[in-house]
C-alpha cells in the first residue's frame, strides 16, 4: 500500500498512472464516482491531456433519472467529461439493460476504484458473488447512510443502483484502488490483508496480478 501525504498528492499520483495509459493508441478506462476521485479529476483536467481516442466505462449508476443532479452521469460531466476533449459517445454508463452494458466492456487498460466503509467496490455490497457481472442491486443500509450527505435527505437517496460486477472488474489489465480518510484504513487493511471472502467484496482484489493501492489520511 502506498501511503501519501495528503489528498492532493493522492490525486496527483493516480493521475500519473492515467496519463501513462492515455498515451496508448486507444485507451480504455473504468472510472469511479464519489468524493475520493475528485482530486484525481481536478488534476487530470489541469493537465490538459488528449482524451480524443479514449473510451470510458463507469462502474455504476443509481436507479435514477440520468439528468438528476446527483446521478453519476451528471457527476462525471461536471467534474471531468465536460472539461476535457473526450467524445460524449465514448463515455459509457450502465443502465437497466445490464447485459448490453456487460457485452460492450472490453479488457480495459485501467480500472480505478474506491472502497466503501463496508468493503464494497462499485456497488458490489457485502455478499456479492465473486462471479457477479453487471446487474441491478439493492443498496446496503450503510451505503445509503454514507451517500446521504450528497442529498437533501436520506429519504432522497436511491435504494437501488446498477453496478459493474466483481468478475467484470477483475478482467481489467491494471487496477488502482484509491482510499481517503482514517475511517477507511481499517476496512482497507481487512480487504487487502485479511481473508478473501464475499463478505468483504474488495478482498477479491488480492487475486488480481496487477493492483496498486493508494491511501491518504
Amino acid at each position: 500500500m502506498n501511503v501519501l501525504k495528503n489528498y492532493w498528492e493522492l490525486g496527483s499520483r493516480v493521475a500519473d498512472i492515467v496519463e501513462h495509459v492515455l498515451a496508448l493508441p486507444e485507451p480504455k478506462l473504468i472510472l469511479p464516482t464519489g468524493s475520493t476521485p475528485l482530486s484525481l479529476y481536478k488534476e487530470l483536467v489541469n493537465r490538459q491531456l488528449d482524451w480524443s481516442t479514449t473510451t470510458t466505462f463507469n462502474l455504476d449508476e443509481y436507479v435514477i433519472n440520468p439528468n438528476h443532479p446527483q446521478s453519476y452521469r451528471s457527476f462525471m460531466k461536471k467534474h471531468l467529461f465536460d472539461r476535457i476533449n473526450i467524445y460524449p459517445n465514448n463515455c459509457n454508463f450502465p443502465d437497466r439493460n445490464t447485459q448490453a452494458y456487460e457485452d460492450i466492456i472490453p479488457e480495459v487498460d485501467l480500472c480505478i476504484l474506491g472502497i466503501g466503509s463496508n468493503g464494497h467496490i462499485a456497488f458490489n455490497e457485502p455478499g456479492s458473488s465473486f462471479d457477479s457481472v453487471t446487474r441491478v442491486v439493492d443498496l446496503d443500509k450503510q451505503t445509503i447512510e454514507d451517500n446521504s450527505r450528497f442529498f437533501d435527505s436520506i429519504d432522497d437517496v436511491p435504494t437501488q443502483a446498477i453496478t459493474m460486477g466483481l468478475k467484470t472488474i477483475m478482467k481489467s489489465k491494471k487496477i488502482v484502488l484509491m482510499a481517503n480518510g482514517e475511517h477507511k484504513l481499517n476496512i482497507l487493511n481487512i480487504a487487502m490483508n485479511g481473508e478473501i471472502t464475499e463478505s468483504v467484496p474488495a478482498s477479491i482484489l488480492q487475486k488480481h496480478k496487477n493492483v496498486k493501492v493508494y491511501y491518504c489520511d
